[in-house]
């Protein structure tokens, strides 16, 4: 008989995927070649022109000077806040999205503002609430495609309809972070926001390898950006860090040349995890739809709530209550959608179909 630790987590953002065999190899090779190389602080040009490659093939005019090899995506995030935001600058984050990103802004000087997207309609953005959200002092409007935690891909149309907007402001920065532009299921290919036309030099990726292309723990991210941004955000890199190690440059190289291949193996490792998921919720209704991207669902819980709290206190009593029933999974309160919660589907099966099994237990439990 299988036995389980006490608390499960389908909490962790991170897959338990093992590093792709072209990376690691590319890795090895490097090392046992000799003295490792040092890096300027930008990246090494090897990888800054894959990257660019790797955009070119999807309909951007990116060059290798536009790319910015950081030492992880967040560093990427705060190195683009750092060069980009003055004093009183805001940034207008379309929500539900990453809790992480609050944090990054404030420290780098920033005023975050929230602009709600409504679970009702999938998430969509809404031209004409954004419009009326934008206004003079907001220099970033900030979004994640695929999302986290809601794990909704937008399309092509829905950028075209969303850029008419931040076309009429060209002092803002379209921010995308697209760590998850891998982990897809629907019938469209992902549509990159550096696909799109960018007459006024308006767009800009955050990305890594530890999402889409199971490089974790290898501390590899990297910004998209016009040249001048560039600059700033390698500037203050070199002023607080250290360029990213050789070894895991190497890795991220291996793995941007095989992106497709790295992706697909990992989607397909995912599919039967996937349908055990969008099965269980098919019985939990209702439900939003179940998601096209990321290896998370986002059910929408708040008929299991306690009514005599209020709402973002009853999210996190209901997420202590899985935790004490042996799960734990993410508050959807973190990211600005209390009642709702992030649970991933990227563990091993047993633990999955256990996890679940307390979830609903706990849940249903009078």
């Amino acid at each position: 008989m299988q036995t389980f630790p006490d608390v499960i987590s389908l909490a962790s953002g991170y897959g338990n995927f093992a590093p792709p065999a072209a990376a690691v190899a590319q890795a090895a090779a490097l090392l046992q070649a000799g003295p490792l190389p040092t890096s300027p602080i930008a990246g090494m040009p090897e990888l800054r022109a894959a990257l660019a490659a790797r955009y070119q093939q999807q309909g951007a005019a990116t060059g290798p000077e536009q790319v910015l090899v950081t030492p992880g995506a967040k560093p990427a995030l705060f190195a683009l806040f750092k060069a980009a935001l003055e004093p009183g600058d805001e940034v207008l984050l379309l929500t539900p999205n990453w809790f992480g990103f609050r944090g990054l802004v404030e420290k780098a000087g920033g005023t975050l503002r929230t602009l709600p997207l409504d679970p009702a309609t999938d998430y969509a953005w809404q031209p004409e609430q954004l419009s009326s959200a934008i206004h003079a002092r907001t220099r970033i409007l900030l979004l994640s495609n695929p999302n986290n935690p809601t794990g909704r891909v937008y399309t092509r149309a829905e950028w075209e309809g969303l850029l008419r907007i931040t076309r009429q402001w060209p002092g803002l920065l379209v921010v995308s972070d697209e760590i998850y532009d891998g982990i897809h299921f629907g019938p469209e290919p992902f549509t990159s926001l550096l696909s799109l036309p960018d007459p006024h030099r308006q767009h800009v990726v955050v990305s890594g390898y530890s999402k889409s292309l199971g490089l974790i723990g290898w501390s590899v991210g990297y910004l998209v950006a016009p040249e001048e941004l560039i600059r700033r955000a390698a500037a203050w890199q070199f002023s607080t860090s250290a360029a990213v190690a050789a070894l895991s440059q190497a890795a991220a190289q291996a793995a941007t040349e095989q992106a497709s291949a790295i992706s697909q193996q990992l989607c397909s490792g995912l599919l039967t995890n996937r349908e055990i998921m969008r099965q269980w919720l098919a019985a939990l209704p209702p439900q939003p739809p179940f998601p096209l991207g990321t290896y998370y669902a986002f059910p929408d819980f708040r008929r299991f709530l306690r009514p005599d709290l209020p709402l973002t206190e009853a999210s996190a009593e209901l997420a202590a209550r899985l935790r004490a029933g042996g799960a734990e999974v993410v508050d959807g309160g973190s990211c600005d959608a209390p009642g709702f919660f992030r649970l991933s589907y990227a563990v091993p099966e047993p633990l999955l179909r256990e996890a679940l099994r307390r979830i609903r237990a706990a849940l249903t439990a009078d």
